[in-house]
């Protein structure tokens, strides 16, 4: 059965389009054209009310029937969970995936997004904010460099879905005020990750969809009152 995803060229689609590569499912692409107001649209609301990709539809689900699903956490918890794969079944090694899959998606990721809007995107220069979050994005490099002075992979030996996570997030670090030198295990973790072949495939989904950056037209539906509508 071919699975309908509905995503774009961000980090957050990236780890889904990465996890279905990996998987080697057959999937379907509905571009979500963040810049232009995708998110908004009744259809693609009825899939995913929080108004953020990426989503899936899997035609087959737990009762044989259609189930849709949002938040690219609970994507890569449900397909790993489906087809038994990079997500460990014993008990300890589940739990530390998940730790660590927690850790990206309510830190990691929502911090370096702080970064990325405060050092790119905000009309004005906040000093305090951007500080506050080029600070944060450094410690959470180091948490991740330590970690992977201990393991090859965030939970352990086994290439799992906590890295599948993190990975798109750390593409560009020099746009969040971090100097890819300073965490040389962070950085042998990322070019092993690279060099997979899914990988490869996965970060090319929707990017030649993509500019580079927002006009202002696109910043006022992401970040101005568009974005804040009661639908």
């Amino acid at each position: 059965m071919t699975i309908e995803l509905y995503s774009w060229a961000t980090p957050n689609g990236h780890k889904v389009h990465i996890m279905l590569e990996e998987l080697g499912l057959a999937y379907n692409v509905h571009a979500v054209n963040i810049g232009a107001g995708d998110q908004f649209d009744p259809e693609f609301l009825q899939i995913s009310p929080n108004n953020k990709m990426p989503a899936i539809v899997d035609p087959e689900g737990p009762d044989g029937k259609p189930i849709s699903i949002f938040e690219s956490g609970a994507i890569l918890i449900y397909l790993a969970n489906k087809h038994s794969r990079f997500f460990p079944q014993d008990p300890r090694s589940r739990y530390l995936t998940l730790q660590w899959l927690m850790w990206q998606m309510g830190g990691l990721g929502p911090m370096l997004g702080q970064a990325h809007h405060f050092r790119g995107y905000a009309p004005e220069h906040i000093e305090y904010a951007y500080n506050r979050y080029s600070n944060e994005a450094n410690r959470l490099y180091g948490v991740l460099d330590k970690r992977l002075s201990e393991a090859r992979f965030l939970a352990g030996d086994e290439y799992s879905i906590a890295d599948m996570a993190a990975w798109p997030w750390t593409r560009f670090p020099d746009r969040q005020g971090v100097e890819r030198s300073d965490f040389p295990n962070f950085q042998r973790w990322f070019e092993e990750i690279a060099e997979r072949p899914a990988v490869k495939r996965g970060v090319e989904v929707l990017a030649k969809e993509r500019s580079e950056g927002f006009d202002d037209k696109a910043k006022e539906i992401l970040f101005g009152a568009t974005q804040y509508a009661k639908r």
